[in-house]
């Protein structure tokens, strides 16, 4: 336990759980905050998946945004307005201390597998400008996935939020926010030039074709798409003033995620006929057979060199966002040795990040070096998002309880119709848990209880076994910030 003078030394660097000093120069403005939260929920990397549905592509993702995205934003920006530092304060002071840290836990278990796949596609774009050979390589992929990762943490380390949140910035501008308009201004002149659109783009077609299960499948998988826009609250004390500002930071994010995820789509399906979208080439191959129509493939190389910088600077997010988070719930409620509460000089998790980068090392040589690892990947990673949405399960019940067990606590910012809200968004993030347990294509002939009971076997272990057993080892001496009267449980 944190002596009332150790406390005192600590004033400067961290004190209680959402009392933390922040200097000046620490803080960032709400703009920054809300490109942060674009860039690690949207980007181009799933449009060409999404133009194969033409106009439907527009659906697939308002219907994800009405029932999750926009509910799960609102939500937040009502929590965070009353009580900062992030959802495991909020699910700490909605249902109790112990499902804080696992709430924090399902956040950052995420990450695990969440990283070697979107360094994947950091490798893989490049690769596919320079040498497509190279694409396909798994030791070339595996490596940059090493080096990308642990250079993030060394720039994580040196610079804290500041520069992060400046990359960030500058990543969703460059790489996601200009090629995006550029798209789908191209797609624009396609039409105006008079040409028809390879997608039938008439009210007949605003809905997806039925094909049973596979279409529920579709439609509830965008909700885990849409998931992300809760976890830099765990940066509202980075505001100046946060009860204002991250209200504004949620609405323009919700805004810029809609109109990244819809509109790219919807241009590269009125140039490229759905038969010809290559979703394994991908975004880059879109972009090569639109700039292609208007003889501007010199600009292929520029555009795969900004995504690669989008795609970076999300990576950069979500490497502040969880690991935070979890090492501010370890701090006050000691729920993880002290080695792993350590940060440097400019309060950086340092050692939780260094052993997650061993486990993404150990991952990427796996996935490099053992082909049943890398055909299994996609099972890790459905048991990882499942664990994640479980998030949303605490966020939605904590809400709603702490509206009617706090009613007068201060907020600047009031959700209407959060019941309501929270109603709609606990039942789409149920249903996208429950989708999961569907096997996927990838599956083949294997026979779906068995993909049942790994993914339910996964998300056991990874969801309860795992964050349980580190709520039953806790010990008093590993808290190192002494919570204040109101925060203690």
């Amino acid at each position: 336990m944190a002596t009332e003078s150790d406390a005192g030394d600590e004033q400067a660097r961290t004190t209680a759980i959402g009392k933390r000093a922040v200097p000046a120069t620490s803080y960032i403005t709400w703009t920054a905050l809300a490109l942060m939260t674009v860039s690690s929920v949207a980007s181009l990397r799933p449009a060409p998946t999404m133009a194969v549905y033409g106009l439907a592509c527009v659906f697939l993702y308002v219907l994800p945004a009405i029932v999750f995205l926009v509910p799960t934003a609102l939500v937040s920006a009502e929590l965070a307005s009353g009580w900062s530092s992030g959802v495991y304060r909020w699910v700490t002071e909605g249902i109790s201390p112990n499902m804080g840290f696992a709430a924090a836990w399902h956040q950052f278990a995420m990450t695990i597998f969440y990283y070697p796949t979107l360094l994947s596609f950091v490798a893989s774009t490049p690769a596919y400008v320079i040498n497509p050979g190279l694409a396909s390589s798994v030791v070339f992929t595996a490596v940059v996935i090493i080096v990308v990762y642990w250079s993030g943490v060394l720039l994580a380390l040196r610079g804290g939020i500041g520069v992060i949140a400046k990359l960030a910035s500058s990543g969703v501008l460059v790489g996601t926010l200009i090629p995006g308009a550029l798209l789908v201004l191209l797609g624009v002149v396609y039409l105006l030039q008079g040409n028809p659109s390879a997608a039938p783009m008439t009210g007949g077609h605003l809905l997806p074709a039925w094909t049973g299960i596979a279409s529920i499948v579709l439609i509830v998988s965008n909700f885990g798409a849409c998931s992300g826009m809760e976890m830099n609250a765990v940066h509202v004390n980075e505001l100046k003033e946060p009860g204002k500002q991250f209200p504004r930071a949620m609405f323009l994010a919700v805004i810029l995620v809609l109109v990244i995820l819809i509109l790219p789509p919807l241009a590269i399906s009125w140039v490229v006929p759905s038969d010809q979208i290559s979703l394994t080439a991908g975004v880059m191959q879109a972009f090569e057979v639109v700039f292609g129509h208007f003889g501007l493939q010199w600009l292929v190389p520029i555009v795969g060199l900004a995504i690669v910088i989008a795609s970076l600077a999300g990576f950069m997010t979500w490497l502040s966002g969880p690991s935070k988070s979890l090492l501010l719930v370890a701090q006050v409620g000691g729920y993880l040795p002290p080695y792993f509460q350590k940060t440097n000089k400019v309060g950086v998790q340092q050692n939780i990040l260094v052993v997650q980068g061993w486990v993404t090392t150990a991952l990427a040589l796996l996935f490099a070096l053992v082909p049943a690892v890398s055909n299994a990947y996609w099972i890790f990673m459905t048991i990882t998002t499942s664990v994640y949405l479980l998030v949303y399960l605490w966020l939605f019940v904590a809400a709603y309880r702490l509206r009617k067990i706090a009613p007068d606590h201060p907020r600047g910012y009031r959700a209407p119709a959060l019941p309501l809200l929270c109603g709609v968004g606990l039942v789409a993030s149920i249903a996208a848990i429950a989708i999961s347990f569907v096997p996927p294509s990838q599956f083949g002939g294997g026979s779906p209880w068995v993909f049942v009971g790994i993914v339910g076997g996964g998300i056991l272990l990874l969801g309860l076994i795992i964050p349980g057993l580190l709520i039953w080892l806790r010990k008093p001496s590993w808290q190192t910030v002494v919570a204040t009267p109101e925060e203690k449980s």
